[in-house]
């Protein structure tokens, strides 16, 4: 196993396992079922969202594995995100409590703020205790700078579509610069995503030539093509499944390494989009 890349030191200190579940638009029955598989494959970080409506099933499958001892709390790398609803400042601190009642925690490793907004307010949660570290999600350069420039705790990380066609290289260089961790969702496109958050004749990322070529060279899926060049890149990903089999198969991709010709074709592939319609609720 390439343990070089197993996990992510945040410029706070914490280490963040580089590879987890992605819970957005998961169904709270099989989403209970794929946090278990997940749990048992080895998967220590888990990612969701007040607005997911899903982090009391999350919460009841870690309270589940906590008190059997099969994994312990200080062992697990939780990150959920400011509901969009609680932005005013005097509501942050309340949203945060909610989050945790339904994750059935006392804190939260990870939380971050879908929009640059309210950033200041969700600074004396980390002095509270209610989360160790605090992060961005899909924000651009100027606005990681603008955050960076005038916040006490600085963000660690910036959540943002990232894959083989928006492959985001200006904004992970100016967050590996300003000490930002860069995770990307829907590593895959997101072919599951709903409808109108499609970009008219999307192209799908799984059956990408380049990616299917090296795939067979491997004799590895074009997934776990497509995640070990993010994690090459030094990049945290966080691919969605509720498919047991899946949720093993994509952890499954420390056994190997993309050559430096290798990477280069995959940086080479010329089509060059966003996948997302909007976004926002990821």
């Amino acid at each position: 196993m390439d343990d070089s890349l197993t996990s992510v030191t945040l410029s706070n200190g914490l280490h963040m396992p580089s590879v987890g579940l992605g819970t957005w638009q998961s169904p709270k029955d099989e989403l209970k079922v794929a946090v278990r598989a997940a749990l048992d494959d080895g998967y220590r970080h888990i990612d969701t969202a007040y607005s997911y409506l899903n982090e009391d099933a999350i919460g009841e499958v870690l309270q589940e594995y906590i008190k059997s001892g099969k994994v312990k709390r200080e062992d697990l790398f939780i990150v959920t995100k400011l509901a969009m609803i609680h932005m005013e400042p005097a509501l942050v601190k309340r949203s945060i409590e909610m989050s945790l009642k339904k994750l059935q925690l006392d804190y939260v490793d990870l939380y971050l703020i879908h929009f640059p907004v309210q950033f200041a307010a969700m600074e004396e949660l980390v002095d509270l205790g209610l989360t160790k570290s605090l992060g961005l999600s899909n924000c651009s350069i100027s606005q990681v700078e603008r955050i960076c420039k005038i916040s006490k705790h600085k963000p660690v990380s910036n959540q943002v579509e990232c894959h083989i066609y928006l492959p985001q290289n200006e904004l992970f260089d100016a967050c590996k610069k300003l000490g930002l961790a860069v995770t990307a969702y829907a590593p895959f496109g997101s072919p599951g995503r709903f409808e109108q958050l499609r970009e008219i004749d999307a192209p799908v990322v799984l059956e990408d030539p380049v990616i299917t070529k090296i795939a067979k060279r491997y004799s590895k899926s074009p997934a776990h093509i497509l995640l070990r060049n993010l994690l090459q890149r030094g990049i945290i990903v966080i691919p969605k499944s509720v498919t047991p089999h899946r949720i093993r198969s994509n952890i499954q991709v420390f056994d190997f390494s993309l050559t430096k010709e290798e990477m280069e074709d995959i940086a080479g592939i010329k089509t060059k989009r966003r996948l997302f319609a909007a976004v926002g609720l990821m």
